[in-house]
């Protein structure tokens, strides 16, 4: 009944987007920066769009998010917002005292053409930065990109502004993780820490956005890289990148500054794109699979091996980032099934191409992206041919609920669940995790409308 007067009828639209399946840059920004340890992010904007980031990070993760505001008012959008954000870091840093302030711009301060690096000079040049900290700053505009844009602006900033060679090799391997969950990266760094490699990732959340409970309480969580950590970045032996949209310009970053070379890849995200990764941190480390990771590989190959009977040939409508889109499809089609329908708001032409890789033997495939992909676009193609299940995030559950079809959640954000920020979906474990999700909302549906006579204790 929500979305009854979705017309199945698709007809060109320029101007208009609705429930765009994106969000804006500044919500990734802050996030990358949560992924610091004693850092503090900064928005330079309004008290509203700080407010919003925050409130999104935090229905998202289950949270509290630490950040602050340069709290524009009218003055500020008339006349700039220095005074604005020389106070702001003055005040942060005497009450607070962050090892670190990350600002990112919004649309505001972005249009204002507020000037943040000689912003940033003035306040340490008066003394409103003590010698220890450090400030910088990406610019990330809600009016171009998305939240994914917004976070490989950040991750780049931190090469930008950190890394650097020493001349002194130190062995690592950096990862750039993109934007995962919290889980996703512990999961990441024991898949590293398996093969006996050691490694930097930055940005990292865990232990952040997924802290304990200890009843001791403690402004900064003791999670998240250090500065010294991104620093070394520049004297490792390899970057790998997982993900090209929000991880490629870090690893760029580090290649062209620091000399350290690197690739990247796509999230490792199912059983394909999980053995590339191994195969890339083995090789960037010189260290052979360990037999548990070739039994994690094998217990996959086993359930999908068991399983295959329920997953052939649905039709699946997926929507989200890029970077997840492609793996996760690459995945479903591991499973037998169908990924159909496809769309992302987050621009950018390196997806078509890789999408249309990927989805080749799939000739009946729908894919778009930019302003006018959005979810009203998915229902109406979901209204012309159904499919048989929806993945995505929690906007999807209005399409699921009136066309009374099959919904696993993934991706950002997650608003009526909890368990994404508790449950890898990538590697060996997280294919596993995903695999379970899918089957489960299959077999939870054949229970649910089996004939009395046609229901069964053993599916």
């Amino acid at each position: 009944m929500l979305l009854r007067h979705t017309n199945a009828e698709v007809a060109p639209r320029e101007a208009l987007t609705v429930n765009p399946a994106k969000t804006c840059q500044p919500i990734g920004a802050m996030y990358a920066a949560l992924g610091i340890r004693d850092c503090i992010p900064h928005s330079h904007g309004s008290q509203g769009c700080c407010a919003y980031h925050r409130s999104a990070l935090s229905r998202h993760y289950k949270e509290p998010v630490l950040a602050a505001t340069s709290s524009f008012t009218e003055g500020s959008s008339v006349f700039g917002g220095q005074a604005n954000l020389l106070q702001g870091l003055e005040t942060l840093f005497k009450v607070y005292k962050p090892r670190v302030v990350a600002v990112h711009t919004t649309c505001l301060s972005e249009t204002i053409g507020d000037d943040i690096s000689q912003i940033a000079r003035k306040a340490r040049e008066e003394g409103k930065v003590p010698p220890e900290g450090v400030v910088f700053h990406a610019n990330t505009p809600s009016y171009v990109g998305s939240h994914v844009t917004g976070f490989a602006s950040m991750v780049k900033k931190m090469v930008d502004s950190f890394s650097e060679n020493t001349g002194t090799p130190n062995g690592r391997v950096n990862l750039v993780p993109g934007w995962v969950e919290p889980a996703d990266m512990r999961e990441l760094k024991r898949v590293a820490a398996l093969l006996n490699v050691p490694i930097t990732m930055f940005p990292d959340t865990s232990g952040v956005l997924d802290r304990a409970l200890t009843g001791q309480y403690k402004l900064f969580p003791e999670g998240g890289a250090t500065l010294e950590e991104i620093k070394s970045a520049g004297d490792s032996r390899y970057s790998l990148g997982l993900g090209p949209f929000a991880s490629a310009p870090a690893v760029e970053a580090l290649d062209s500054k620091c000399k350290v070379p690197g690739e990247v890849l796509d999230l490792p995200i199912g059983l394909a794109a999980t053995d590339r990764f191994v195969d890339a941190l083995r090789k960037a480390a010189g260290v052979p699979v360990p037999p548990a990771l070739d039994y994690e590989r094998g217990r996959v190959v086993d359930l999908l091996s068991d399983m295959q009977q329920y997953f052939y040939g649905k039709r699946v409508a997926l929507w989200g980032d890029p970077d997840q889109l492609v793996s996760l499809c690459e995945y479903l089609l591991t499973l037998g099934m169908r990924p159909v329908y496809v769309v992302t708001g987050t621009p950018g032409k390196q997806f078509l191409e890789r999408i249309h890789e990927v989805l080749k033997d799939i000739p009946e495939a729908k894919i778009q992206q930019g302003p006018s992909s959005d979810m009203y676009l998915l229902h109406q193609w979901i209204k012309q041919e159904k499919v048989d299940l929806l993945i995505g995030n929690s906007y999807g559950k209005y399409i699921s609920r009136d066309e009374e079809i099959p919904f696993v959640r993934h991706g950002f954000p997650i608003l009526d669940r909890v368990n994404h920020t508790y449950r890898p979906t990538v590697g060996y474990q997280g294919a596993i995790n995903l695999a379970l999700q899918v089957l489960d909302v299959f077999l939870e549906k054949k229970d649910r409308e089996a004939l009395e006579e046609n229901f069964e204790l053993i599916l």
